[in-house]
């Protein structure tokens, strides 16, 4: 049996069709909590300004925002009133913050619904990102793209100017459906990324797209979902997880090795559903050491889902549990971390979990290691009031150390904010 997410307004179909998605709210303990200066920068208002949005926020040179709104924007094809979603920028003004939309998806060709992705910069410095639905193939709200967004050629005097939008590819189901997470740009300009179903499999896809002319390529086909996208070691050899598949069902941790002119996969951990936890929609990160760290969405001892860490020796993969999250007694219930997690200079970790902390509204959180274990800290319990709730985010920092995220609902009209948090 698959585990549970909260149904807020068709969201998490977003991010796993093939799950059986069913709100499931439980009393959760409270964790140790630490003040820290939480603030809203904005409140969606859904519409031109976006609602919903699920994935985190992306910094460019002069320290603007960038960031997914999965619904708001154009009413189009499959989409409903709701909108299909968009594109939007964070600018601070004298202390505020001020967004503007980007660019609206029409729910057709050009894509809907962006889910959990992530914009990245690439080395055009244009903007690239990939929505879940829409492109005009496969099912009937569409397998999915990847996306291409320029800025206006010419200077504008407009307050908003519409980028404009190439896609670069169109899902057909046959190469995957429902690209999730961040695509992923390689040393030659090659797009890497996973799609959440879609495999012969009956799981996800890993696809690469080549940069000379974005010709697509499935380099694997997991035997499971993939809830996040990919990571990249010094040799760009790829690493994820499936949400779940494995030996056990529970979810596991791949590598990808290309081998001649093909990949190789190798399965460096697959989950039990005890201590060590189950079902991780979270990708992996790595540390300048090579070590991979992680998060399940559930299980551990406490059901809240874990945090993890794997060790490489010569080629060989060992697992250490660095964290147990609190969650409520059903362990069928998605409450850890759906977002990535983030490492800053000093080896603590940062993420968000979905449903647990004080107010089971999700949370910011830290871990810190002393002495062989991992202290954890509440950086903010979300209330589900004016603050936010349910946040799927991965975080992101300035040079000053203050923290940004995004959580999909709460706010001053309950569709969602983008916060920050200093030190």
């Amino acid at each position: 049996m698959l585990p549970k997410f909260p149904p807020h307004r068709r969201r998490l179909a977003v991010l796993a069709g093939a799950l059986a998605l069913v709100l499931t709210l439980a009393a959760l303990a409270t964790e140790a909590a630490h003040a820290q200066s939480y603030a809203v920068i904005h409140s969606f208002a859904g519409g031109a300004d976006g609602a919903s949005p699920m994935g985190g926020l992306t910094f460019d040179h002069a320290g603007n925002l960038y960031g997914l709104a999965n619904f708001g924007g154009n009413a189009g094809q499959n989409c409903g009133a709701g909108g299909c979603g968009l594109v939007y920028k964070l600018t601070k003004r004298n202390s505020v913050w001020v967004s503007t939309s980007l660019y609206n998806f029409n729910g057709g060709n050009d894509g809907a619904n962006p889910g959990t992705a992530n914009v990245v910069f690439g080395p055009d410095g244009a903007m690239y990102g990939s929505t879940y639905y829409g492109g005009g193939a496969c099912r009937g709200n569409g397998c999915g793209t990847v996306f291409k967004l320029q800025p206006p050629a010419t200077f504008c005097r407009s307050v908003s100017c519409p980028w404009t939008e190439t896609i670069i590819h169109r899902f057909d189901g046959g190469d995957g459906a429902g690209p999730v997470g961040a695509v992923l740009f390689d040393t030659d300009g090659n797009l890497d990324g996973a799609t959440n179903s879609g495999s012969l499999n009956n799981g996800g896809v890993v696809y690469q797209l080549n940069g000379g002319g974005w010709q697509d390529l499935i380099l694997f086909h997991p035997y499971g979902y993939p809830g996040s996208s990919v990571s990249a070691d010094h040799a760009e050899n790829l690493y994820g997880t499936t949400f779940n598949g494995g030996t056990n069902s529970f979810g596991s941790i791949y590598q990808l090795t290309q081998s001649g002119l093909g990949w190789m996969e190798s399965d460096l951990y697959d989950f039990t559903n005890g201590a060590d936890g189950s079902y991780p929609v979270a990708g992996v990160i790595f540390d300048e050491a090579g070590n991979l760290y992680g998060a399940t969405g559930t299980g551990g001892a406490r059901n809240g889902g874990t945090v993890f860490k794997l060790t490489n020796s010569n080629g060989s993969w060992s697992y250490s549990l660095l964290y147990s999250l609190q969650g409520p007694n059903n362990s069928n219930v998605i409450t850890g971390p759906v977002g990535n997690l983030v490492m800053d200079a000093a080896g603590n970790l940062y993420g968000t979990t979905l449903q647990d902390g004080a107010f089971g509204f999700g949370a910011v959180f830290k871990l810190s290691p002393a002495n062989g274990s991992w202290t954890y800290t509440a950086l903010h319990d979300f209330t589900g009031g004016s603050d936010g709730g349910y946040p799927y985010s991965n975080l992101v920092f300035d040079s000053s150390g203050n923290i940004y995220g995004t959580a999909s609902d709460g706010g001053a009209w309950g569709l969602g904010v983008a916060f920050e948090i200093a030190p």
